[in-house]
């Protein structure tokens, strides 16, 4: 199955979201969205972006994001807690990048674009307290410098449209989520491949000072450069056609 033709996998790809869309009931938007909507347990999201469009697979927006959760043995996390890292804090606008690669990929981009005064402590270390014992400044200090950064960003994420498929299967590097998203990204990917819906020249995304960002065209730094299997595809048709709607 391996070397069947990569435009025509997209195209069943983007087939298969296009049926999954009509059976949730359409795209949500993490600015409306809450965790008490009925969502599945565990899944695989597909974020939108405003702007970004197909050219080679058919018309329609293309994917710019693909992720799981729950991806290592004994892991508790859900689906919609996965969501709210990237949506960030609610009450506030901010967040936190270190939760969330998609935030900080995000919040690179706006630093290049607007060229913006670097800011210290964004991506250092895993805990704000640990990049501000690093960087010789206290917590407060680091969380003050960050927020308006970490506003911007879930300004962003909030308003992109995201589709999502329901697999409650066990927590392992092994699942069915991990299987979905790897080959997802993988085939998406124009990261030293042939280009195929590629990103606009106005992306934020082609200010990433990450290559396997802006020649894949994706908000991932995982899986850009592997090889895709496209007998996935199965398994994403089977479970999109058992995702429920949420309220």
């Amino acid at each position: 199955m391996l070397g069947t033709n990569r435009r025509d996998d997209l195209i069943r790809f983007y087939q298969i979201l296009s049926a999954l869309e009509i059976k949730v009931g359409g795209k949500k938007l993490l600015e409306t969205c809450n965790g008490r909507m009925g969502w599945p347990r565990r899944g695989v999201y597909f974020f939108f972006e405003p702007g970004e469009t197909r050219s080679d697979s058919g018309g329609g927006p293309r994917v710019v994001r693909v992720g799981t959760h729950a991806v290592t043995l004994n892991s508790r996390s859900t689906l919609y807690r996965r969501l709210s890292q990237h949506r960030g804090v609610h009450k506030t606008g901010g967040g936190n990048h270190r939760g969330s690669i998609f935030r900080l990929l995000i919040g690179e981009s706006i630093l290049a674009r607007e060229r913006m005064s670097p800011i210290e402590s964004w991506g250092t270390r895993q805990h704000p307290g640990k990049a501000a014992a690093a960087l010789n400044l206290t917590r407060a200090q680091v969380l003050q410098s960050e927020h308006a950064l970490e506003f911007q960003v879930s300004s962003l994420i909030r308003q992109m449209p995201f589709l999502w498929i329901g697999v409650d299967d066990d927590p392992a590097p092994h699942s069915d989520r991990g299987l979905i998203e790897r080959n997802s990204i993988a085939l998406l990917s124009n990261f030293r491949k042939l280009s195929l819906d590629p990103s606009s020249q106005s992306w934020l995304g082609q200010y990433c000072e990450r290559e396997r960002v802006r020649q894949s065209g994706l908000w991932n730094n995982n899986h850009v450069d592997e090889t895709y299997d496209p007998t996935f595809l199965a398994a994403l048709e089977r479970y999109a056609m058992q995702t429920a709607p949420i309220l």
